[in-house]
């Protein structure tokens, strides 16, 4: 089952790990006024303690399954994944919200079919939690409830807002194609990988020695991978790449030729480059480009009216309430099908 909100949240990290920012329109108000249980509040849509631990003990079930138990003791930058876990169900747990405002403003609503499917899930949730789990989450059918019609209304509101999309894409726009290459380097690293570049005399000599490679390229009984082994000092000797993904002068070159054919010398930011073109279409790479064009263009559009909406936004977070919450780490406490069973009730073919 494809979780779209999930998807969503990961494409639009725009509201600030822990509903914080320095941004010149965003009002922000800390540990003022908060009722009992409430971590944050924007404008009027709060969101509550068992709220965030449904989500956070959900994700923790579904890492320590993976991965075991001992996974907490990993950290990055400083950082522990408990954390970095937390920041993320926060950043979530406001980005739902947030769109749920989204949609009240764009008139979107749930039907009262969705709003049945909401329920349903709900009580299919909330039974499988053992006495022990609505203990320590301290929630309720109800905010079961809540969680699944706000997580419906925020999926719906993105539907809503890229709906005119097209999703047509020519096959000249999404066409990939496939080169192999030979590069010379026009810089070196130094012992704390600092680029430096070479000087002028320096380039000169690699291009002096790229033009000789290129002779021997376009003989007529030529081996290119074999020139590729011996010369190039790029580790990866194939790319397979669309419009748009490489070095405007790469792209360009390797665009103009047709399959077999070599290129002239072309110079990037990395060096000099020998391209020769292996295939000038390839239907499944193409299909598959489409795809990710659609997505980025959904994105943009998205992503342009939400971050707009989000400096409008008065938000307020319960600083001494967030920093007690912690993972619970209780063996009768398991749960970890909250999206799962949201999938199973609103899944979508697209």
């Amino acid at each position: 089952m494809k979780n779209r909100l999930v998807i969503i949240f990961l494409l639009m990290m725009l509201f600030l790990s822990g509903c914080k920012s320095d941004g010149e329109n965003t009002r922000v108000v800390l540990t003022t006024g908060f009722s009992k249980n409430e971590i944050f509040r924007i404008e009027n849509n709060s969101c509550t303690l068992p709220e965030i631990m449904v989500f956070l003990t959900n994700i923790q079930n579904r890492y320590e399954s993976v991965f075991g138990e001992e996974i907490w003791s990993a950290s990055t930058d400083g950082m522990t994944l408990e954390e970095d876990v937390k920041d993320t169900v926060l950043a979530q747990l406001a980005q739902m919200k947030t769109m749920d405002l989204l949609a009240e403003r764009n008139g979107v609503s749930l039907s009262d079919e969705e709003k049945g499917k909401a329920g349903q899930a709900a009580e299919e949730y909330f039974s499988s939690l053992n006495e022990t789990e609505k203990e320590l989450l301290g929630v309720t059918e109800k905010e079961i409830e809540n969680l699944y019609l706000e997580y419906a209304l925020a999926e719906k509101v993105y539907d809503f807002i890229i709906k005119d999309i097209n999703p047509e894409i020519s096959d000249d726009e999404a066409r990939t194609i496939t080169v192999q290459h030979i590069l010379l380097k026009t810089y070196a690293v130094d012992g704390t990988g600092k680029k430096i570049e070479y000087s002028e005399e320096e380039k000169k000599e690699v291009y002096r020695k790229a033009e000789e490679i290129l002779k021997l390229a376009r003989e007529e009984d030529s081996d290119f991978e074999k020139l590729i082994m011996e010369y190039s000092e790029d580790e990866r000797s194939v790319y397979s790449f669309g419009k748009g993904e490489m070095e405007s002068s790469f792209e360009e070159a390797s665009f103009n030729l047709e399959t077999g054919q070599i290129s002239d010398i072309v110079e990037t930011s990395y060096g000099y480059h020998i391209i020769k073109c292996i295939s000038t279409f390839n239907r499944e790479e193409t299909d598959a480009n489409k795809v990710k064009i659609v997505e980025k263009r959904k994105e943009e559009v998205f992503g342009q009216e939400y971050e707009a909406f989000v400096t409008t936004l008065t938000r307020n977070i319960n600083e001494e309430l967030w920093e007690s919450v912690s993972l619970i780490h209780d063996e009768n406490v398991t749960t970890m099908d909250f999206f799962e069973i949201y999938n199973k009730y609103f899944e979508k073919d697209s």
